[in-house]
């Protein structure tokens, strides 16, 4: 490449290409960068030109890089990782000022706990700054950081160490079983067969707190017996309110979701490891003034 085809070059490009690196799918990379199909396509037939190379090539139901494409990876990876570097370097983050949108991926439960406090101290110290939350699945949380698709994540994250992305804490967190005031659990011995005889409310497939209680109980070989399957918490509160199901929860929400005392909840009868929940970037954005006055302000908040 040229110096005159290097000045017009447009990076844009390359979260192309590690989207399609990642997925292995035009119509997946496509949902991630938040693009249609026919805009990635077009994206990646503009870098096959400059390349003379077809970069991905069809294999199975997927896009399998060549040769070339996977000499390109690092290269890649390492000109976003400068331009971010320079960029931050230069860049100030004045809060009482600053008007930027920050892009925030988090479950349901995350912004039931997160979001009041985090906007309440917002409108406080930074009343022009905006924060844009998400759902996106945990396998594609790190792709999403790379690309910009989102600027953090929030959450219980045990993969993304494996990655090229930094965690920074900001609260821990443990699951119990919530159930409903009055409920016959209240006058039973708390054992793993009292466990073993509810009727469970399960709840968030991908949030990764819930996965590690459930794969704990497995490995336990303790029965867990699923009544009803939800995608959400929110109806939650209302099903178990009604009935003598009870669900696996994080402590956090519940604290905040029992100002009432119409809910009650107790640990679990065995041991299921607390959590962190954690501020997730991507190492390129390392040093964002933006991105490390935000988590900074979201650590305070949650522990006020």
């Amino acid at each position: 490449m040229d110096n005159k085809t290097l000045l017009r070059f447009d990076l844009n490009l390359i979260k192309v290409f590690l989207a399609v690196w990642d997925s292995g799918n035009l119509t997946i990379a496509a949902g991630r960068l938040g693009l249609t199909q026919p805009a990635v396509s077009h994206a990646l037939r503009r870098l096959r030109d400059e390349f003379g190379d077809p970069l991905f090539v069809r294999s199975g139901n997927g896009m399998a890089p060549t040769q070339m494409a996977a000499s390109l990876r690092s290269a890649f990876e390492e000109s976003l990782r400068l331009v971010a570097d320079t960029m931050q370097a230069t860049t100030q983050f004045d809060p009482a000022t600053a008007a930027r949108q920050f892009r925030v991926a988090m479950t349901d439960t995350g912004e039931f706990v997160i979001l009041p406090r985090l906007l309440a101290a917002l409108q406080t110290v930074a009343p022009d700054v905006r924060v844009r939350s998400s759902r996106i699945a945990p396998d594609d949380i790190a792709s999403a950081l790379r690309t910009g698709q989102v600027d953090a994540a929030i959450g219980y994250q045990p993969r993304l160490p494996e990655t090229s992305c930094l965690g920074w804490p900001v609260m821990r967190d443990r699951i119990v079983c919530l159930f409903r005031s009055g409920h016959p659990l209240e006058a039973r011995d708390w054992t793993p067969d009292a466990f073993s005889g509810l009727s469970f409310l399960d709840v968030g497939q991908d949030a990764t707190g819930y996965r590690m209680a459930r794969e704990r109980i497995a490995d336990l070989g303790i029965p867990y017996r699923v009544v009803a399957q939800v995608d959400h918490f929110t109806i939650v509160p209302e099903i178990i309110r009604r009935t003598d199901f009870v669900a696996l929860f994080p402590y956090s929400v519940c604290a905040l979701m029992n100002r009432h005392g119409e809910f009650g909840f107790c640990e679990l009868p065995f041991d299921v490891p607390d959590f962190d929940v954690n501020f997730w970037i991507h190492d390129s954005f390392a040093s964002d003034p933006g991105l490390i006055w935000l988590h900074g302000l979201l650590a305070q908040t949650l522990q006020d």
